[in-house]
């Protein structure tokens, strides 16, 4: 069987999209190229390997086989082509990243400069989106999540984590005083969090695992970043994360509140990989490099904290 690894990989990037016409759009190519180079692939295999009909596309079972074969070879040839080309000029070519888009302003592009000046040959390709989409699919090498994870089909690597501080900034606590204690906070104008609302239950420390003050928002938003320059802004008291409060608690845009009382709720933040690529040396490049400049990031928001409440940092 003499096989063209160039009409494997357009027969798994059908599969996967689901209709030729797609598979045509990503290439640039017209549909009959691609109908061609599918037929030369089913004649090479002397088997049909898609159904075609006016409901689409589907795989007979000769198709799923090579599928999961094809996927096997063209893994293996990239992982060949990219540790042989490592050796020589280091990691290289496009690495596609889905990623939401807080995480993706204030993680990944902040990054990018170092990686490129230790990796000049890596591409980022940056998809900002919060849902975690079909990876093989959609082309995604990696997809950077928060919170706990659990897949059977991915590889989850833990890069880093964040916690969430109470904060405000100072026009607002001039305006309506600083609140000292948890129950003092009934009094304030808060700012809610919409697309998870289990975020509004500020989990309070040394009271249970379930002890937690529920905020009744004055104020409220579906977008982390806007809730941050809400709180900027003066218009209320919010919680945020870390990674987004410290560098405005460090310039004194805004001042963190009630870190003996409310807990700062540790979050991880995962690196997702399909189990047949994470090995790749330009997916474990982007990995280890992100981990190692998230703990930067973390060690610097820790002391942030502890310099602005003049104590010990807080626990994550």
């Amino acid at each position: 069987m003499k096989l063209q690894l160039d009409d494997l990989a357009l027969f798994t990037r059908i599969a996967e999209l689901g209709t030729l016409s797609a598979a045509a759009r990503e290439r640039n190519v017209p549909v009959s190229q691609i109908s061609r180079s599918l037929s030369r692939l089913e004649s090479v295999c002397g088997a049909r390997l898609i159904h075609r009909s006016t409901h689409g596309l589907s795989l007979t079972e000769e198709g799923h086989t090579m599928l999961a074969y094809g996927r096997r070879v063209l893994d293996a040839t990239a992982e060949l082509g990219s540790e042989l080309g490592g050796r020589i000029s280091g990691p290289r070519g496009w690495v596609h990243v889905s990623v939401s888009l807080v995480i993706a302003e204030t993680v990944i592009a902040p990054s990018l400069d170092g990686l490129y000046r230790r990796y000049p040959n890596l591409h980022i390709e940056l998809r900002a989106d919060d849902r975690l989409a079909d990876m093989a699919r959609d082309g995604i090498d990696i997809a950077v999540r928060t919170g706990e994870l659990a897949s059977e089909t991915l590889v989850a690597r833990r890069i880093g984590g964040f916690g969430r501080t109470v904060v405000a900034s100072p026009a607002y606590l001039k305006r309506f005083g600083t609140p000292r204690k948890v129950a003092e906070l009934d009094g304030h104008r808060l700012i809610g969090y919409t697309a998870n609302p289990e975020v509004n239950r500020w989990p309070l420390r040394n009271s249970g695992s379930e002890a937690a003050y529920q905020v009744r928002a004055y104020t409220r938003s579906d977008n982390v970043a806007l809730i941050l320059t809400l709180a900027r802004e003066g218009v209320g008291v919010g919680r945020l994360m870390d990674l987004l409060a410290a560098p405005l608690i460090r310039r004194g845009e805004l001042v963190p509140l009630l870190q003996d009382e409310i807990d700062s709720q540790y979050v991880p933040i995962h690196a997702l990989m399909l189990q047949e690529r994470h090995r790749l040396p330009k997916i474990r490049a982007c990995i280890d490099y992100w981990a190692q400049w998230l703990g930067k990031v973390q060690a610097t928001s820790t002391a942030v904290s502890k310099t602005a409440m003049g104590g010990a940092p807080t626990r994550p």
